[in-house]
Parts: C-alpha cells; sequence; structure tokens
C-alpha cells in the first residue's frame, strides 16, 4: 500500500523538524501507542495497540530515522510484531516547506503487513493503512501547529482533549 499526502503545520521549518525527532510528540501522535522510548539516533522502541478488522493486537516493534537532512527532510521506518496477528512493517519519506511561516509537511507512506492481518484482504488492510497514516500526521499537524483552521470551520470541539492544541510549540516557547 502506498499512499501520499500534505499537511500545512502552523510552525517554521525547525520546529516541525524538533518535534518529528522529539518520543513525547511521536507517542501522543502515533495511533494507540502506549510506550515510546529512545532517541532519534539509537531508533526508538514502541508498544502499539490496535485493531484491524476483526483482529486486535498488541504491536512491539523498532521504529528508525534516517536520511535525516535538517530541516528539509528525513525518513521514518518502522517494524512491529503483534504475535500470532502477524505484523506490520512500513515507512514515511517526509519533506518539509517552508511557506512564509508555516510548513508544508509532504509524506510518502509505505505499508505491509503478514501473518493473520494478511488473510483479512487488501481492501481492509489499504484502508486501515491509509487511516493511520491520516491520523499520525494529522495528530501531529494539530500537537505542532494547533488546529487546522479548514477543519475549524465547520467542526465544534466535542470533548477536551488530552493534550492542548500546539502543545509542542509551547513547550519549545
Amino acid at each position: 500500500m502506498n499512499l501520499s499526502d500534505t499537511k500545512t503545520i502552523n510552525a517554521d521549518r525547525e520546529t516541525v523538524f524538533a518535534a518529528l525527532l522529539n518520543p513525547e510528540v511521536l507517542k501522543a501522535c502515533v495511533p494507540g501507542c502506549q510506550e515510546m522510548s529512545g532517541s532519534p539516533e539509537d531508533g526508538f522502541e514502541a508498544t502499539v495497540v490496535q485493531k484491524v478488522g476483526p483482529v486486535k493486537a498488541t504491536f512491539k516493534g523498532a521504529v528508525q530515522l534516517s536520511d535525516m537532512n535538517r530541516p528539509e527532510s528525513l525518513t521514518i521506518t518502522g517494524e512491529g510484531k503483534g504475535g500470532a496477528a502477524g505484523f506490520a512493517k512500513g515507512g514515511a519519506n517526509v519533506r518539509l516547506e517552508a511557506d512564509g511561516d508555516q510548513t508544508i509537511l509532504h509524506y510518502e507512506v509505505e505499508a505491509k503487513v503478514g501473518g493473520k492481518l494478511a488473510q483479512l484482504g487488501s481492501r481492509i488492510i489499504d484502508g486501515f493503512a491509509k487511516k493511520m497514516a491520516d491520523q499520525f500526521f494529522s495528530n501531529f499537524q494539530e500537537a505542532v501547529g494547533g488546529p487546522d483552521e479548514a477543519a475549524l470551520a465547520g467542526a465544534e470541539a466535542e470533548a477536551e482533549p488530552a493534550k492542548p492544541k500546539g502543545w509542542f510549540q509551547r513547550l519549545k516557547g
């Protein structure tokens, strides 16, 4: 499964790049992430709980950052094992483009699964992988730059978020 998209983030390119290297930001943005530890240099260890169709699994895996060209681009690759459910692995090429005081984040994602998960069929798997990538980058967009103005135009916040929008920038400030 391959997917590419862009997100406009209300933060400068250096701030966005720093957030991509921060384990607390990554933990907050990865859907279902229970634990995240490590460093950009040595990689991160993560535990993620997800339900794909009828299969619910806890994935334990590793995330590596490579091809870092600060503050322009990097590659994120990861692999997780979910016991009897199988495995998931994939990566994202991320490119950051300055646009005034905002940053346009371009991403290309590739994902593969095996084991029981692969038996669910490509339509379910592709839909799930797209949803996970979209959720991660939308969560990242909100954590770093605050809410997306277009998304706010037609929606009211119904529940209090776990972390305030744009919290990473306020920590840095």
